[in-house]
């Protein structure tokens, strides 16, 4: 009986492959070969893309795999990009884009558990129709073009005011308390849900106010905001929409200064103060640093709190103020 499921899985998944990438016919050295590319070279670019490991004998690729292993392949020739800078690039697609796909079939199969593909194909769900994915391709390159020039805007803005002194950013930190014990106490469909909903509030409130959202952690997002004028409704944002919802307590850390941008994300002790505040406050509050509260001072309805006797670990004793509303 397993070995018949087997079978009925690995034809199945044999007819997905050709449906989404094309008839797998090909082993790593015919790929690296008619793509014209070092077999070295294209392993780096398959395991920079997250792919697992193939033996040289194993037939798991198509046309499609040699078509874009040229093409990457042309890109680093035309000098758009060095070998280095390109598999940085791939990483960072390679990790987004999974986690993309992963929640594009969880979603998928709610309705549909996978023992029932066994004697179904998977083109018979919604998302693997073969007039479903064009449009699906046509919304991820949408979406990423228009993250491409939000991202070039900011570089360009950067670079417009690196003439008038260095560029200063409000990273925030933002986690939901009690988090670990709640989740010993889920399945897996209600975690995902619990984090959904989670990850729902943050789009909701961050770039709403002109900020990015830089990295989601589980039951923690890190935050980035231009404008120091916003970071306070931001910060008050999360903290009221996640009292009003049946979610754990929220806390949130903020923290002015320089910061070093990498393959999308930020690093640099600015990053390092926020995430300290944010483990130093209390539920349902705000803890800010001093420089973020010299930003904030004149703020009308917001009032700032010095708090004492806090011991960030890894930094040491410095001056925190907590946020509140006036009144």
């Amino acid at each position: 009986m397993q070995s018949s499921s087997r079978m009925a899985l690995s034809d199945t998944l044999l007819e997905l492959t050709r449906s989404l990438i094309g008839e797998p016919q090909f082993t790593p050295t015919d790929v690296a070969a008619r793509a014209g590319v070092d077999l070295d070279l294209a392993r780096r670019f398959w395991r920079a893309m997250g792919f697992p490991p193939t033996a040289d004998d194993e037939r798991t690729f198509a046309q499609s795999d040699i078509d874009v292993l040229r093409v990457a392949y042309q890109l680093s020739e035309r000098g758009v990009a060095d070998p280095g800078l390109q598999l940085q690039i791939t990483r960072v697609a390679g990790q987004a884009l999974a986690r993309i796909a992963e929640a594009q079939v969880t979603a998928a199969l709610e309705s549909k558990p996978l023992a029932t593909l066994l004697d179904a194909d998977f083109a018979s769900i919604p998302t693997f129709t073969p007039t479903v994915l064009p449009m699906l391709e046509l919304f991820l390159t949408y979406t990423w073009r228009r993250h491409l020039l939000a991202a070039a805007s900011r570089q360009a803005a950067a670079a417009s005011e690196a003439t008038e002194g260095s560029k200063q950013v409000t990273v925030g930190f933002a986690d939901m308390v009690g988090f670990t014990g709640i989740s010993q106490n889920l399945s897996e469909r209600e975690l995902a849900a619990f984090v959904d909903r989670f990850e729902a509030l943050v789009y909701d409130h961050v770039p709403e106010r002109g900020g990015r959202v830089i990295k989601m952690i589980g039951d923690e997002v890190m935050f980035a905001v231009d404008d120091v004028g916003a970071v306070a409704e931001i910060a008050f944002g999360l903290v009221t929409a996640h009292s009003d919802r049946p979610l754990p307590p929220l806390r949130v850390g903020l923290a002015l200064g320089p910061v070093l941008v990498w393959q999308g994300d930020l690093f640099g002790s600015t990053v390092n103060l926020a995430s300290r505040l944010v483990n130093a406050a209390r539920p349902g509050t705000i803890l800010v640093s001093e420089e973020t509260a010299g930003q904030l001072q004149n703020t009308p309805d917001l009032t700032l709190r010095p708090i004492r006797g806090i011991e960030l670990k890894g930094i040491g004793r410095l001056k925190v103020f907590a946020l509140r509303r006036s009144g």
